[in-house]
């Protein structure tokens, strides 16, 4: 994320639970599904049998290691990334040609693309998609509404408390100008920021 030099850690996504009705969100489950279940059941006291729906704010791997664990769930994503995700995958292996090996991990990825379900602009009651292109191509993150506070789940778009204060996006991101758009979006409808790779933030504007 900050272009370091040497062995880095593994990336983690930021994972959120939307309670909403009879239904239980998980957006960008990250962690391997034995981690993410101790960890649901510490902070919420819910297992991940307790999930009904799943979405990913984009297909970036780090955003799906619990998935293999959430069968039964509902999955969910944004189709102008479920498209571009699957020309992405289609390129490479056009590339791969001969390589075998190369070939069966990235079928195992254009399988796991194939499970996902495109959503309603109305995913739950008080739970829109809010579409902010840039750092993939269909990036899309969820908009939370109450009566008093908008939260925006914004995935990489606003990745970090430091990228918030910089006013900056990742460098990695497929398009810089359309995320920096996407960005100022952020900034125009949110009161609360869950972003891609931190903690809850305010949106200093607001503040």
């Amino acid at each position: 994320m900050w272009s370091e030099r040497g062995e880095l850690r593994a990336g983690h996504a930021t994972t959120t639970v939307v309670k909403s009705d009879d239904a239980t969100l998980l957006v960008d489950p990250s962690l391997p599904p034995m981690i993410l279940e101790a960890r649901l059941n510490e902070r919420w006291g819910m297992d991940l049998s307790s999930v009904t729906h799943v979405f990913l704010t984009s297909f970036d791997p780090d955003r799906r290691r619990t998935l293999e664990g959430l069968g039964h769930a509902s999955w969910y994503m944004h189709e102008p990334e479920i498209q571009s995700a699957k020309v992405a995958i289609d390129d490479e292996l056009h590339r791969a040609d001969d390589d075998q090996e190369v070939c069966d991990i990235l079928g195992q990825h254009l399988d796991l693309l194939m499970k996902f379900d495109v959503p309603n602009d109305h995913l739950l009651p008080q739970v829109d998609l809010f579409p902010v292109p840039g750092y993939t191509p269909g990036s899309c993150g969820l908009l939370l509404l109450s009566a008093s506070k908008t939260v925006l789940i914004c995935g990489d778009t606003i990745a970090t408390q430091e990228h918030l204060d910089k006013g900056v996006v990742l460098s990695n991101c497929a398009c810089a100008e359309d995320a920096m758009e996407s960005f100022k979006e952020c900034i125009e409808i949110a009161d609360i920021f869950v972003p891609g790779r931190d903690n809850v933030l305010a949106n200093p504007i607001r503040s």
